[in-house]
């Protein structure tokens, strides 16, 4: 179709039609609040303010039963063409391009930082150099561009979105400063529509007003508007799938699509991939551009690099040992909810002007891609050494501590991975003997915090008042051994300054690591040694590779199976069917149940709370010791009312307790002798971390748990050894 600026009006809009193709059955329109001057875009419906059909805002116009959305019309195109509506009103038309099969007929990338126009130069330079030609569109606002590639039949939105991360990705080799949030600015943002949804829209090009302003035109490789902007359409390229279907698969093949390491489930392929992740694969081993001969590093509480001596290339390379694709986005995607607010890539590297930071736990990373590309580093050690802490251990290591402890002594930074029992506490008080510096010992749960102090007491000999705790109410350092909540040391974007002056830092339950507050806390340490401690590094929303490069890699880990060929006791599990079946009014809501709703049904459930009470009854008669786990208080209040008469000791423990009620408890729960029957009930919140009863010997799980990693850490309660458990 040849079409020019003479060409009729008919004509023009047949072409933008063919090219600029989404939903045909809805389609969206700008909105200008003259009241509060607020702008957005939303879908065009028959029934919009039509009294007793139009429901906004109380429900959203996808979820609306009375809505009759506008279709797509020749009509439609020239009122935004014209830029005014048939009321004579400012007309700009939104266009979903996500298709209800999951298919589109183009991809479009937004550029909107600063450097826009540098940005999408070098990608449109790139896709010329790869014989993949985009167009450029100068946006509405004038601050920003897009870049759009157009397909000759409708392609999934996978592969089309593939295809458009991998020219970034590209991209990104020849000019970083792009960044890895690019892949979080592209048309359409999932590869999947979300339940509810259109998926995200684009305002289209060549309105009138904003044409009238120099904006929403397509533009050269100068950033000038061309002069016909209906003849550039008509020769504008049209890929097929069979052109672009084989090149992204050899990206794949390369990891080429994003720029970030992949991130698994599984803790031992986690800690493989961050091992990968160390070690460059031979397709990239070799440099894809000039590189520097050397590389100065300042070693503090990150890697300081000097951008001065970082090619393009090696910027990039060196940028990518910081970033991980975002398990959040993909799963979201896979449930097919909005991928709204969840990046499909997290870095954690920081940039200025001069530097590029790197967290400490990428230095193996990048001393390996360094001497995989013959670049010598230069690093200026500036990590703080500490001051002598004259102690000594007092204790033995188990026979399977002794490898544990080795292997952290070899390294200055490193993750122990060991369940509950293994006695991480012993072997972090071995370990501050053994190197003698002054400790901070970081840990994220008041109740853990005095379990600390009273350990590291008895077996390095001290006084419980010679040993410094900041957080509970208490704020006494000793800048020599000092345990501390991380809430109470980091509070928005302040972190106290004396976490930088130890020589070693401990972190217990190092996989909260990952949450922001935490993460600054521990990014702020200079220390020399950095130790993580953990049953399970392996996070549910996948961020684990923030903890490995906060506390270096997993440098032992022990399995609960060794574990449990240890321990003088059996581990049993078994499966208690209770009947229970969600009611029908609960599937209503996209044909699954919500699970909050489930656990409001499962709580209320008589006969299954009946079961429950039978089998810890059953269970002291049998002279066992168990804990019931649940996480509604009022479930917890309900079987302490209904086990009151039956068993002698009681006891709930709940999260939101101060100081002194979990000192009473805990003394409550010490008072208790051996022969006497009791049950503990719990929420998780307080029994996943750092409680320590080692009587317990049964767990019954009253409501279901959704991550593994916390079956983990409950179940890991009833591993401490205790005189007649078996």
């Amino acid at each position: 179709m040849s079409v020019t600026g003479a060409s009729p009006p008919d004509a023009k809009v047949a072409l933008f039609r063919s090219l600029f193709r989404g939903r045909e059955d809805v389609y969206a329109y700008r909105f200008e609040s003259a009241r509060s001057g607020h702008s957005g875009y939303q879908p065009a419906c028959a029934h919009e303010w039509v009294r007793g059909l139009c429901e906004k805002p109380k429900v959203r116009c996808a979820q609306c039963g009375h809505r009759r959305f506008l279709p797509v019309t020749d009509a439609v195109v020239r009122a935004h063409l014209s830029g005014i509506d048939e009321r004579g009103r400012p007309f700009v038309m939104g266009l979903y391009p996500l298709l209800t099969d999951e298919h589109c007929w183009w991809v479009a990338a937004d550029f909107d930082k600063a450097a826009w126009r540098e940005d999408v130069r070098a990608l449109a330079e790139t896709c010329a150099a790869l014989g993949l030609p985009c167009l450029v569109e100068r946006s509405r606002s004038g601050n920003g561009a897009h870049a759009w590639w157009f397909f000759a039949e409708p392609v999934p939105a996978r592969l089309a979105r593939d295809f458009a991360s991998w020219l970034l990705t590209e991209t990104l080799d020849r000019r970083p400063e792009v960044g890895l949030d690019s892949y979080d600015r592209l048309f359409p943002n999932q590869d999947t529509m979300p339940k509810g949804g259109f998926g995200n829209l684009i305002a289209l090009p060549l309105q009138k007003q904003a044409r009238a302003g120099g904006n929403s035109l397509f533009v050269d490789g100068e950033g000038e508007p061309y002069a016909d902007q209906w003849a550039v359409l008509s020769r504008v390229k049209r890929f097929s799938r069979a052109e672009i279907e084989p090149r992204v698969a050899v990206a794949r093949q390369h990891q080429r699509i994003v720029a970030a390491l992949p991130v698994s489930q599984d803790e031992d392929e986690a800690e493989r991939l961050w091992e990968r992740n160390a070690t460059p694969q031979p397709e990239h081993a070799a440099a894809r551009a000039p590189m520097p001969f050397e590389i100065r590093v300042v070693f503090s509480d990150r890697l300081y690099l000097d951008r001065r001596d970082l090619t393009t290339s090696a910027l990039n390379s060196i940028r990518k040992l910081a970033a991980f694709q975002n398990p959040e986005f993909y799963r979201a995607q896979r449930m097919r909810l909005s991928t709204y607010g969840k990046p499909r890539v997290i870095s954690c590297a920081e940039e200025s002007p001069g530097t590029l930071a790197l967290p400490r736990g990428c230095f193996d990373a990048l001393r390996a891609w360094s001497a995989a590309q013959g670049i010598r580093l230069n690093v200026a050690d500036r990590r703080e050494p500490g001051c002598p802490l004259e102690v000594s251990f007092h204790g033995d290591l188990r026979p399977e501590q002794v490898p544990a402890g080795k292997a952290l002594l070899a390294h200055d930074t490193g993750v122990l991975s060991a369940g509950t029992a293994f006695g991480k506490t012993v072997l972090a008080a071995w370990l501050i003997a053994q190197r003698r510096v002054n400790t901070l010992v970081l840990v994220n749960r008041q109740h853990l915090q005095a379990q600390w102090v009273a350990r590291l007491a008895l077996f390095l000999d001290l006084p419980e008042k010679e040993i410094g705790r900041i957080g509970g109410g208490r704020r006494t350092w000793t800048g020599r051994l000092d345990v501390a909540l991380m809430q109470s040391v980091g509070r928005k974007d302040a972190v106290d300054e004396r976490v930088a002056a130890y020589g070693q830092v401990i972190v217990d339950e190092c996989h909260a690591v990952s949450a922001p507050t935490f993460e600054r806390v521990v990014s702020k340490a200079k220390a020399r040694y950095v130790v993580g401690l953990s049953a399970t590094p392996v996070r549910k929303d996948g961020h684990q590779p923030i903890i490995f490069m906060q506390c270096g890699p997993v440098r032992h880990r022990v399995h609960s199976r060794q574990l449990s060929r240890v321990e003088p006791f059996a581990h049993i599990v078994q499966v208690r069917p209770t009947g229970f079946h969600a009611s029908v009014s609960l599937m209503e809501q996209d044909g699954a149940p919500a699970f909050h709703a489930v656990c409001d049904e499962l709580c209320a459930d008589a006969g299954r709370n009946r079961l429950i009470q039978e089998d810890v009854v059953r269970a002291v008669a049998e002279g066992r010791s168990p804990v019931v786990l649940t996480e509604r208080r009022e479930h917890l209040a309900f079987f302490a009312e209904a086990l009151k008469e039956r068993v002698q000791h009681v006891v709930v423990l709940c999260g939101g307790l101060g100081r002194r009620q979990v000192a009473a408890l805990q003394a409550r729960l010490a008072a208790i002798p051996d022969a006497e029957a009791r049950v503990l009930l719990a929420t998780g919140s307080y029994l996943g971390e750092g409680f320590d009863d080692a009587r317990l010997d049964t767990l019954l799980l009253a409501m279901p748990i959704s991550w593994r990693g916390r079956i983990a850490q409950y179940a890991g309660r009833l591993h401490r050894r205790h005189d007649g458990k078996h």
